[in-house]
């Protein structure tokens, strides 16, 4: 592509509007020095010099899209605690509409403590109920869903998923059904307990690992392109879904749809943390995903972009400008 096509790209980027379903958390972090291993048990000390709070999981999802311009609505759980609060505090400070979030009484809000010593992470701490909502609050955030998507122009829908129980089949079935009658595109991040369930849905974003536990196959790696492409097709007789975004860690990504295959081989990186990475895959891929940009094209945008967020430590959205550039770089053509 040449750099007139980025540019409108990037300046099609910020006049969408994103709804984005899925497991918000807040992900805590402890900075400090290790210089010594602690006398009671063979652990570093680490002595802290600063804490700080970022929004995580879905939130996090929606903080990349907010960095590339994008409109984002946020449908998910908080619980009744002190951290919810903290949260929505977050969500307005960034100008994410968080009008769409549910209270769950019966889960507290997630909150993953990492202790980041030397600027390597030590050890992480959850705090988190992972049970699926109930009816009730499934009900609650389809009709958050409803009211969006009612009120606003949405352009694409992403589900985040991270297994915390925000996301049911009911609420996945019938948003799925809404954006196909409004003509929403959807675009899938998902995990294990839904994995077979968000059927007919745009473009699905497993990692290997997860596609290989998802349809339980064995998966051979002396041929990996024909390996990839039957499982793609494996996937489809399951869910229906148009397109698969395979990404493959150190090997790179893969799409594939009727149309389309494609492998984007991965580009050299500094890699000091891989938190976080896919989240900013799929906004970009969702976003591209909103502008018809064709399977090799988004591939290769989301491929730089999972890059470049894994060389900061910890969870970190993309950064717009360093973004750009690095496109244009690798993927301008005269």
């Amino acid at each position: 592509m040449n750099k007139e096509k980025i540019d409108f790209i990037f300046d099609q980027f910020t006049k969408q509007n994103v709804l984005v379903i899925g497991d918000v958390m807040i992900d805590s972090y402890i900075f400090g020095k290790v210089d010594r291993i602690s006398p009671e048990a063979p652990v570093p000390v680490v002595n802290v010099s600063r804490r700080e709070h970022r929004l995580g999981g879905a939130a996090n999802v929606a903080l990349n899209l907010v960095a590339l311009g994008a409109k984002v609505f946020m449908v998910s759980t908080v619980g009744e605690d002190k951290e919810a609060v903290l949260f929505n505090e977050m969500m307005v400070k960034e100008g994410i509409d968080c009008s769409g979030m549910v209270t769950d009484a019966n889960k507290p809000t997630t909150v993953k403590t990492r202790v980041i010593g030397n600027n390597h992470q030590l050890i992480r701490v959850d705090a988190e109920v992972d049970e699926v909502s109930n009816k009730e609050v499934s009900l609650k955030l389809f009709e958050a869903v409803q009211h969006i998507i009612e009120h606003q122009k949405i352009n694409v829908i992403v589900f985040e998923d991270y297994d915390k129980g925000a996301i049911s089949e009911l609420l996945i079935t019938k948003t799925v059904a809404l954006a196909q009658s409004k003509g929403i595109p959807v675009a899938v991040d998902p995990k294990k307990r839904n994995f077979n369930h968000y059927k007919n849905v745009d473009l699905f974003k497993p990692n290997l690992k997860e596609i290989i536990e998802g349809l339980k196959i064995e998966f051979g790696f002396d041929d990996f392109l024909s390996e990839l492409k039957r499982t793609h097709q494996m996937l489809q007789k399951n869910i229906n879904h148009k397109a698969s975004l395979i990404t493959l860690s150190e090997r790179g990504m893969f799409w594939m749809d009727n149309e389309i295959t494609h492998l984007e081989k991965a580009r050299f990186r500094n890699i000091s943390d891989v938190s976080g990475a896919g989240d900013t895959v799929i906004g970009v891929a969702a976003l591209c995903l909103a502008l018809g940009l064709k399977g090799d094209e988004l591939t290769a945008i989301a491929n730089i972009a999972g890059g470049l967020v894994c060389e900061y430590v910890g969870v970190v959205p993309i950064d717009r400008k360093q973004f750009y550039e690095e496109v244009v770089k690798c993927l301008a053509v005269n």
